[in-house]
């Protein structure tokens, strides 16, 4: 968009369409000609994987009423033709990020205009409670006003559909076709309190009871294992101790400084706990009283990261495929004392570790493997409602326990988590023993991401070019391992190198490209659909035939991906 188009679109948010102070926030901008009013216009906001998100201002490309206002509005639309003979309902969550309780009136507001029935909860909750409470209410759709990880100047809004999971095909593309009919003039802000709802215990209560169902194997000992917690200044301090206390965990260390919820994350570089140093306070704490186990989660508690004593003795922070693999196994070492039937199913992405479909196959079930993004998964489970959707997961730190929740629940995982750890301690053993027995059977795989950071047009252009001349110019080989499949997500295609064979791939278009090569290595890139990055996944391999071999071969394989990020210069 040339930069005559970006000030036409500028100048009519200055108009009586605007409230006074968005009017004079953009006013403001225009006067400056600084290059912040070219990001602000240059885009709209879309949904990508997880719904909007972005800075909260005004403009176009920002999150505030206006933007928000017409995707409620567009979606209001859509349930109503969905569900003509019926009032619509939608129940609406937020998390503890500025301006998200206000945002989250302006979309209840937004709703009642249009004649659906609102459930707003009271006070900030956890974005896998939201989803519960889809189907727990049974409404037509859910809102959740969140930004996950991001920095404190964002925000986002995630929509979920009546099955309580993220909206997919063929609803997000109505949704969108009905948002992009309207104009800002066509936002009703006209509302009808009388159709908004104020919730909190009795949902509460009912998520908490379903959590500890999913998530309690009457593990033993569970008062010998002691935890640290920290929510990060997010949601789930309402739910995760808890959840806790009612399964019976007695030793449990809350994160004081960090309990508080708080939009500005004051004790964090980032409220991610992916990152080593989210954690930092809470590993502190665990190695000060001894602890076996940190768990921190996202701000609106649908990731986890889980910190464990290693084999030497001291906490190391595990990544979301060690976690998942680990998760996975105990869920399917459960469910054989029930017996299995066969038509049971584990979940994995597409750019998580092979680790899970060598997993499958030792336990004889089948894995569905997805896109990036949890409403995959779920989607899975509603096309498949025959089928018994057992847990899975993704790298970036998400887990799903069973079905009762549609999207990644750091609240049951924690408990799942908690009971793994207790259920080694009580045999002997530890949860990083556990992961290592693992290594020893299915192979040691280790994994990397990379992620560029390219802000604002010129990055969505240099990550555009960036994934044309990756597919252009294919790699041949990786660390001296010659490439033998190429798989194209953007056109639905795999090519076996060797042959020339070319299959088809039955998952969605999405822009992802994966690169295999004979030892297993594999190089993935992909533009992330909620943060301006590209990411770059990649996996290695070797066999581990003892315990005892592990730091060497570990070792080798993380010299192995530093010599792989180097060649591919990212």
């Amino acid at each position: 968009m040339d930069i005559k188009q970006i000030n036409i679109k500028a100048k009519y948010w200055t108009t009586s369409v605007f409230d006074k102070n968005t009017r004079n926030e953009v006013q403001n901008i225009i006067d400056d000609a600084s290059v912040e009013l070219q990001d602000r216009f240059y885009k709209d906001l879309a949904f990508g994987t997880g719904g909007m998100r972005g800075v909260m201002g005004a403009g176009t490309n920002r999150v505030n009423k206006y933007t928000l206002g017409k995707a409620t509005q567009g979606l209001s639309n859509y349930i109503k033709l969905s569900y003509p003979d019926v009032v619509g309902k939608v129940v609406i969550a937020y998390d503890c990020r500025h301006n998200s309780d206000t945002l989250a009136r302006t979309v209840a507001e937004v709703l009642s205009a249009n004649g659906i029935k609102v459930y707003l909860f009271s006070e900030l909750r956890t974005t896998p409670e939201l989803s519960f409470a889809v189907r727990h209410l049974n409404c037509h759709a859910g809102i959740v006003l969140t930004a996950s990880h991001n920095p404190p100047e964002y925000n986002g809004y995630k929509v979920y559909w009546t099955d309580g999971g993220q909206i997919v095909p063929p609803e997000d593309k109505e949704i969108i076709s009905e948002i992009n009919k309207l104009t800002f003039e066509d936002i009703n802000f006209d509302h009808k309190n009388d159709l908004i709802e104020l919730i909190d215990k009795e949902v509460d209560d009912a998520f908490i009871n379903d959590s500890c169902k999913n998530g309690d194997f009457g593990v033993e000992s569970r008062d010998k294992l002691k935890v640290v917690f920290t929510s990060l200044h997010g949601t789930s301090i309402t739910a995760i101790p808890q959840v806790l206390e009612k399964a019976g965990y007695s030793d449990v260390t809350i994160i004081a400084e960090q309990a508080e919820p708080d939009g500005d994350f004051p004790t964090v570089k980032s409220p991610n706990p992916e990152e080593p140093e989210a954690l930092s306070m809470a590993i502190s704490k665990a190695e000060e009283i001894g602890a076996d186990i940190v768990i921190g989660t996202d701000p609106d508690s649908d990731r986890l990261g889980i910190a464990v004593r290693n084999s030497k003795g001291n906490i190391e922070l595990l990544n979301g495929n060690q976690t998942m693999l680990l998760m996975t196994k105990f869920l399917l070492d459960q469910r054989i004392k029930k017996g299995l039937n066969g038509n049971e199913f584990i979940a994995s992405t597409i750019v998580s570790t092979p680790m899970m479909q060598k997993l499958a196959d030792a336990y004889g079930v089948e894995i569905k493997t997805s896109l990036t993004g949890f409403k995959w998964i779920a989607k899975m489970i509603k096309d498949f409602p025959e089928q018994d959707f057992i847990g899975g997961g993704e790298e970036s730190f998400g887990f799903m326990v069973g079905d009762f929740v549609r999207d990644k629940d750091a609240v049951t995982s924690t408990l799942l988590a908690c009971e793994i750890a207790a259920n080694a301690k009580a045999n002997g053993s530890s949860f990083y023993a556990e992961l290592l027995a693992c290594y020893t059977q299915y192979g040691l795989y280790k994994e990397r991401l990379v992620s560029l950071v390219k802000k604002g047009a010129s990055g969505a252009e240099e990550i555009k070019q960036m994934m044309i001349d990756f597919k252009n110019n294919p790699l041949i080989s990786i660390d001296g391992s010659k490439v033998v499949v190429i798989d194209d997500y953007n056109t639905s295609t795999s090519t076996d190198v060797i042959t020339g064979k070319v299959t088809d791939i039955d998952i969605p278009n999405s822009n992802v490209l994966i690169y295999t090569t004979e030892d297993g290595t594999k190089v993935a890139a992909r533009p992330s659909g909620t943060e301006p990055k590209i990411k770059f996944y990649i996996s290695v391999n070797d066999a581990l035939s003892d315990v005892s071999n592990f730091d060497n071969k570990n070792i080798a394989l993380e010299t192995k991906l530093d010599r792989i990020v180097s060649e591919l210069g990212v």
